[in-house]
């Protein structure tokens, strides 16, 4: 909602919202942000419903007892759903890429972004992420990048079907895993989304994304040399990838270091320059501009280093996602002691044997799990499936995974078991408190003798 709320304001209008994590005290910062944006805030009473309101643009999460809702209806205000609004300003744009995917949407927007605002293209960028490249200090919530709204970037959502309602020119699909919805659902949605685009960038590294490939759209993959776009020789280090890309119809070549780490982040760099080049950048410009690209907040995030341990904040929340980040930081010697809160009761219902699987898989012996319960910020929920149901799965199968219901309690576990080289990672997505949390971790280390 921040950054479709900061490109309707750059385009002229008055906005004003509400928010029920400012109500409960969560992130001052964030809310204290949008007021100097000139964003009016108000209590999520009904008081803000009032004549001068044309529509209320409502998210997802927002039930239909909420009073700004109830508000809307008894004095006939328009309700409009957040995706359907984004999908209207993206599909006015003459030139719309459109970014999909069960993991790296963010990332792979970030980039997309990044790379076409360096390269003279000055697009419209809406992020669900803080993009750092973009970051002043005007600007510290940097989600979303307001520029000419003919060219608009957006990455665009699978959970809530909403992206069957954007009609992109460039379609970038990176993968498609369980979360959300089943995997039918998503065939359906992922399949319709590309057929909808004059050019598709799209991944041959994944099951289910490499169904839907026909000779006419651009192809990346890490494994495949016969990929439009190919990744060769990756060299792990600290604080980034080294590897070669070459475009194959071409056999043009080019060498990259890429200051973000993980197999996950080449690939979607390829997916990145694989839009730069439909849009007509060079090979040769695009790699070079990916190399002072800055990362996106809360993915796997250095917050840290103290007494020989580093304290990192991830967004990592589904299985795949879980699954790459893992793979990224086990890339480098020390244990992870990880805090992980699920993302909410419905997820984990969802995907609780798949998240077994992807930490019993990714976790090594000395590593340690520390499980708190899911986020919970309201509303009516199924609490069939617990945190403590998942810790039990994963130490069912050999690793060292524990359940503390306090997120305060986890963290004092993971700071007494600490030692020099462990890296210690606080997991977890919908929650913009987990930043926080990280921070709190670091001084905790911070202060042992």
């Amino acid at each position: 909602m921040l950054p479709l709320a900061l490109i309707m304001k750059a385009r002229g209008y008055a906005v004003s919202g509400s928010d029920r994590g400012r109500d409960q005290g969560r992130t001052p910062e964030r809310f204290a942000f949008l007021e100097e944006q000139g964003i009016r805030l108000y209590p999520q009473d009904g008081s803000g419903i009032t004549p001068a309101v044309s529509c209320v643009v409502v998210s997802t999460a927002v039930e239909e007892t909420v009073p700004d809702y109830r508000a809307a209806v008894a004095q006939g205000v328009p309700i409009v759903r957040r995706a359907t609004l984004l999908a209207e300003l993206f599909n006015e744009a003459h030139r719309r890429v459109a970014v999909a995917g069960t993991s790296g949407k963010s990332t792979t927007t970030g980039m997309i972004g990044w790379l076409l605002h360096q390269a003279g293209f000055n697009p419209t960028v809406m992020n669900g992420a803080v993009m750092k490249n973009f970051i002043t200090p005007e600007m510290p919530l940097a989600s979303a990048l307001v520029g000419d709204p003919a060219l608009f970037v957006s990455e665009v959502d699978e959970s809530d079907g909403s992206i069957d309602g954007f009609n992109p020119t460039v379609a970038v699909l990176n993968n498609m895993a369980l979360d959300h919805k089943t995997m039918e659902e998503l065939r359906g949605l992922f399949s319709r989304f590309v057929g909808k685009a004059q050019n598709v960038v799209i991944n041959l590294d994944n099951e289910e994304t490499v169904r839907f490939v026909t000779p006419s759209m651009t192809t990346y993959s890490l494994r495949d040399p016969a990929a439009t776009l190919f990744a060769s020789d990756l060299v792990f280090e600290q604080d980034g990838m080294r590897f070669h890309v070459t475009h194959t119809p071409t056999g043009q070549g080019a060498s990259l270091r890429l200051p973000v780490v993980g197999r996950h982040n080449v690939s979607n760099a390829l997916a990145a320059v694989g839009v730069a080049l439909s849009l007509g950048v060079s090979l040769e410009s695009a790699v070079k501009i990916l190399e002072s690209f800055s990362g996106i907040t809360r993915r796997m995030e250095k917050i840290g280093s103290a007494h020989g341990v580093t304290v990192y904040d991830d967004f990592a929340h589904n299985p795949d996602k879980i699954a790459a980040s893992l793979d990224a930081f086990h890339q480098c010697e020390g244990r992870l002691l990880i805090l992980f809160q699920p993302h909410g009761y419905g997820p984990l219902k969802l995907m609780k044997e798949a998240f077994v699987t992807a930490f019993a898989q990714g976790l090594r012996p000395h590593d340690h799990l520390f499980i708190v319960d899911p986020l919970y910020l309201g509303g009516t929920v199924d609490r069939s499936v617990t945190s403590l149901d998942l810790a039990d799965g994963v130490a069912a199968k050999g690793r060292q995974a524990f359940y503390h219901p306090s997120r305060d309690d986890a963290a004092a576990a993971m700071v007494l078991e600490a030692m020099a080289r462990d890296r210690l990672i606080v997991m977890g997505a919908r929650d913009d408190t987990l930043p926080a949390l990280a921070h709190a971790l670091l001084g905790k280390v911070s202060s042992l003798k």
